[in-house]
């Protein structure tokens, strides 16, 4: 009998060529179902994520599924998970989830996290976490553009050109940035996001704090609907996947 299991996931993305499987690629989805296929004795196993993330991005709460005959108690799935990964993935919690669960079109909210290093020297242990933003930066005028993200909106202005994607209407919840120690975070939550919107957001923030636009702008790039309106994309590696929710379980928090 088949049953539908959850997993959470942790993954540091500095070695990944992103989440989705690409060939001659090193990705976190071919990690998962490599060594699936090892606990199903050479069966194929197909893993399907909330999102992909791009090559360098984090993960904190990623959340999987997939499909098994197998008849683990749902507890042993991290253990056998973890004994075969790499080091760089690390399967946290494993739920036994509904039949129509699925990890992307269940989700009800997303968070992403930025991590911005502020500091006037580079740091070579966060060079792979962090963005090292060398200039001055005003977080009270980001503060002020961050608010007028909040609610839904067409945000074809902070998706990338090339994005497929027809309806680019989403909702953002809650946009927060905050100081810790030397670094700036961002912290990203809505129902979904477009193809580099959280970094293209973050970029645009970034020339708001160094007085390149003004906090007021954020209405007018919205409105243009025009990749072209909003600031530069920020590198992906100090970008974090940081939770998913579900109404059906609560792992993703």
């Amino acid at each position: 009998m088949m049953k539908r299991i959850g997993l959470k996931v942790a993954y540091d993305g500095t070695d990944f060529a992103g989440y989705q499987i690409q060939p001659n690629e090193r990705t976190v989805q071919g990690e998962l179902e490599s060594v699936l296929k090892n606990i199903h004795k050479g069966m194929s196993i197909r893993v399907t994520a909330s999102g992909r993330t791009d090559t360098g991005v984090h993960a904190r709460g990623q959340i999987v599924h997939f499909d098994t005959s197998l008849s683990f108690p749902v507890d042993r799935w991290p253990i056998a998970l973890n004994s075969q990964l790499p080091a760089d993935i690390c399967v946290l919690e494993a739920a036994d989830v509904p039949a129509d669960f699925h990890a992307r079109y269940s989700a009800k909210t997303k968070e992403y996290r930025y991590r911005v290093l502020t500091s006037a020297q580079a740091d070579v242990f966060r060079r792979n976490y962090t963005y090292h933003v060398r200039y001055p930066l005003d977080v009270e005028a980001m503060q002020r553009a961050a608010v007028q993200l909040l609610g839904t909106h067409d945000f074809s202005s902070f998706c990338a050109a090339k994005a497929e994607v027809e309806d680019k209407v989403r909702t953002i919840e809650d946009v927060a940035l905050w100081r810790e120690g030397d670094e700036l975070i961002f912290s990203i939550r809505g129902n979904g996001f477009l193809y580099n919107m959280v970094r293209i957001i973050v970029g645009t923030l970034l020339e708001i704090g160094a007085g390149k636009r003004s906090a007021e702008e954020v209405a007018k790039i919205l409105a243009a609907r025009s990749r072209e309106a909003a600031g530069k994309t920020a590198p992906g590696h100090g970008l974090i996947l940081w939770s998913v929710e579900y109404d059906e379980w609560q792992a993703g928090k």
